[in-house]
């Protein structure tokens, strides 16, 4: 429990303290973009690594190789807790962007950090704007910022990790119609920090797998007809693996 009020002190803090900040932030993004997109991304991945540390998260990385560093993709992976985003933001080498539910637009400040580091507020409700924001994730890939997507829609509360929900296939069309590659992401052990024992946190070893890129236009006609479907079989073959894995430990 301790670690639960020590961490929303933090993440409290960090949003009331850091105003002066977003004021900051918001003159610089007129003069100097990119340095505003690349400052922002700094300073929320400084409170994640403290947030992961104070939590006693460990996170290994697999695959890093496989995520090019010239240019813009989309990552598409598993998703089971909160802490999937931290780890995320962390791991990755380069400008992202998570594409978020629009309920989290709501909340000041929060919301604030989340449109300085690039994340896309999708409306499940809406088809028209979620077709602006599938439009503006094309432009920020574009632009050189990768996106990040979870097609399940929503954290994964069945106990086996396989058992992953059904990929929504629209959620693929930011790589389809940017021709950026597709990374597929498999995580373990983040459920276990918070989620499976809530308002507890405990100590995780967490893994982040990154896959071989994925380029639509190159697969096989049905792949190609079920892109959501074809990068599901592939997270959860990484996965199946990390499963077996821990389980021969």
């Amino acid at each position: 429990m301790i670690k639960f009020i020590l961490v929303v002190i933090m993440v409290i803090g960090f949003l009331i303290l850091s105003i002066p900040l977003l004021i900051w932030e918001r003159h610089l993004g007129k003069k100097n973009p990119a340095k505003k997109n690349t400052q922002s991304l700094r300073i929320v991945q400084s409170v994640f690594r403290l947030i992961l540390k104070v939590a006693g998260v460990h996170v290994t990385v697999k695959g890093l190789e496989n995520v090019p560093t010239d240019r813009a993709v989309l990552y598409v992976g598993n998703h089971r807790s909160y802490f999937d985003i931290l780890v995320g933001y962390t791991t990755v080498p380069t400008l992202l962007g998570f594409v978020a539910k629009k309920e989290m637009e709501r909340y000041p400040l929060l919301s604030n950090w989340m449109h300085n580091v690039n994340c896309l507020f999708l409306d499940r409700e809406n088809l028209k704007e979620g077709l602006k924001t599938i439009l503006t994730g094309i432009e920020k890939v574009k632009q050189g910022i990768s996106i990040w997507i979870f097609p399940e829609g929503t954290r994964n509360r069945n106990e086996d990790i396989l058992e992953l929900l059904p990929f929504k296939e629209g959620s693929l069309k930011i790589a389809e119609k940017s021709g950026c590659p597709i990374i597929p992401v498999a995580m373990t052990g983040t459920a276990e920090v918070f989620e499976k024992q809530f308002p507890r946190m405990k100590s995780s070893n967490v893994t982040i797998e990154f896959g071989t890129p994925i380029i639509i236009r190159d697969l096989e006609p049905e792949q190609k007809k079920h892109a959501g479907a074809y990068t599901q079989s592939i997270i959860k073959d990484m996965l199946a693996r990390e499963k077996t894995t821990r389980e021969g430990k």
